[in-house]
């Protein structure tokens, strides 16, 4: 399980380009399609977590499937192998780019990698709400919670809260 847990949490490190919320549609093809580690449900409920505790989404979801498959030693490799690819290439890039800074080649790669990490991003929300959204209660309080980050630039925590509240308020 340690090993199966290591390769499967490298190969979303190392594919986990534009980190935070693009890094869900991998983990969620990993752990809930393919391995079946979690259900859509849990899935769910480990992004929220993810969500409202510090560190990268793909960290702190390593960290908990990790435990909930093989304990404290679970996490701890779940965690060291979603982390070590991008320390790795985080490295090379910087070499890389240190060398590489003035080639129109390399500014071009960087500009094509935007709009895929936008699109990886897109395709993470579509996910989320189809599957956490599931009635016109939920769809207010996602557009509020939308409008209120938009045009307010409210903390995204106090956002996150402030919806739970009206959680407990409209589903009571």
């Amino acid at each position: 399980m340690f090993f199966q847990l290591l390769l499967t949490f490298a190969k979303i490190g190392v594919f986990a380009f534009g980190g935070g919320s693009a890094t869900i549609p991998l983990i969620q093809n990993e752990i809930v399609n393919g391995l079946h580690w979690l259900s859509a449900k849990e899935f769910l409920e480990l992004i929220a977590i993810a969500e409202l505790t510090p560190g990268p989404i793909a960290v702190n979801s390593a960290t908990f499937v990790g435990y909930k498959l093989a304990g404290v030693g679970g996490a701890i490799v779940a965690t060291l192998g979603v982390c070590l690819p991008s320390i790795i290439l985080v490295l090379i890039a910087m070499l890389l780019l240190q060398k590489f800074a003035a080639n129109i080649w390399t500014d071009k790669i960087v500009r094509g990698l935007r709009p895929a990490v936008v699109a990886l991003i897109a395709a993470a929300a579509y996910s989320i709400a189809a599957e956490g959204i599931s009635d016109i209660k939920g769809i207010i309080i996602a557009v509020v919670g939308f409008s209120v980050l938009m045009t307010h630039k409210l903390n995204p925590i106090l956002v996150l809260v402030l919806a739970g509240v009206a959680g407990i308020i409209v589903y009571l």
